[in-house]
């Protein structure tokens, strides 16, 4: 599928860390995202994996073979059903870690996308993230190889944010497009800017008519007609929101939002289908609670004090033989207790790929 026909017209989750997990994916799709983005992943962390295709799961899980317990062994996870609509964003300044870190998962998405917006130290600290937009030759080097080594047919992209000038902003814009991109991405707000500091539209609409390759409009998307009016307002091909699907992935259902606690409990029963780690299970329904109720609680305070998945479900009075039903047979999942050499498991170190 070509860039203009991928992206056009697309309403897409945007990459959140600890929030884009494979329970926060599958939802905002079945309420209609078009196009879903993986949480940011470390390229160095990436690079150690171990990718293993388990039957038992019918998941492709990508496994840190140094975790010492189940809550951190599971870098990355998917499921073939995702792949055509799915983007595996990378944290990365470095054009040979980016590659290699792009080849364990090929395979298993639809494009690769390097973030080049974060402005936290975590991201930056690596030169990675909001760090390289003030670096166009390494954006050059890093988009240019991955180009030039994926497959055709895996788009690759990156996602900015707008730099101190609107000149500063085009030039690196059109760096990017040179580099033979499907697309990038724009968040419209400034490095120095807060979430609660209004998405400049307009400068969108700018780097938009200052290139000839599809464009992302990201910021200040909050109900599904936002999606329409960014891209009406802006010339985008496509539209990106973070924050409104954190707090309710049914902002992609053209018929409105479904109320939030209706929407917690679908996300707490996809995390409890698939066995999520209970670390990421409680974040995801913290960030949900602390927009509508709250956690100062009863509820709240028995979230926190959840021990196990059976814990957390008895909480919100969601039956416990839900959890882990997406099991299609009796094998541990690798980061359980790692089977190499049972014929439902398949595993492959990076190297491999």
């Amino acid at each position: 599928m070509d860039a203009w026909e991928f992206y056009k017209g697309k309403n897409i989750l945007a990459p959140m860390v600890r929030v884009n997990t494979m329970p926060t994916r599958l939802l905002a799709a079945e309420y209609g995202a078009d196009i879903v983005y993986s949480e940011e992943l470390i390229d160095r962390k990436m690079m150690k994996v171990k990718r293993v295709e388990n039957t038992a799961w019918g998941t492709v899980d990508f496994i840190d073979p140094d975790a010492t317990n189940d809550d951190t062994a599971v870098v990355f996870q998917t499921i073939p059903e995702e792949k055509n609509r799915l983007v595996m964003q990378l944290g990365t300044g470095d054009a040979t870690r980016a590659l290699q870190s792009a080849m364990v998962a090929v395979n298993d998405v639809a494009a690769i996308d390097i973030n080049m917006g974060c402005p936290l130290k975590f991201s930056t600290a690596s030169g990675a993230g909001s760090a390289l937009l003030k670096k166009p030759e390494t954006v050059h080097d890093i988009l240019t190889t991955l180009r030039r080594n994926l497959p055709a047919e895996t788009h690759v992209t990156c996602k900015i944010r707008l730099l101190e000038t609107m000149e500063q902003t085009v030039e690196l814009a059109r760096v990017i497009e040179k580099c033979g991109v499907s697309a990038f991405g724009v968040h419209g707000r400034y490095v120095g800017q807060r979430p609660r500091d209004a998405a400049h539209w307009d400068q969108i609409k700018q780097v938009v008519e200052s290139v000839s390759c599809p464009v992302i409009a990201n910021g200040d998307v909050f109900e599904y007609s936002d999606f329409g009016k960014i891209r009406a307002e802006t010339g985008a091909a496509a539209a990106m929101c973070g924050r409104g699907a954190m707090w309710n992935q049914s902002i992609f259902r053209k018929e409105g939002v479904i109320p939030p606690r209706d929407n917690l409990n679908s996300l707490l029963t996809k995390c409890f289908e698939w066995n999520h780690s209970l670390k990421n299970t409680k974040y995801l329904t913290r960030e949900i609670l602390i927009k509508s109720t709250g956690l100062e609680n009863e509820e709240g305070w028995a979230l926190n004090k959840s021990k196990s998945l059976a814990d957390v479900a008895g909480v919100f009075n969601i039956p416990a033989n839900v959890i882990g039903r997406k099991r299609v047979s009796n094998l541990k999942r690798p980061c359980e207790d790692l089977v190499e050499n049972d014929e439902n498991v398949r595993v492959k170190s990076s190297s491999e790929q």
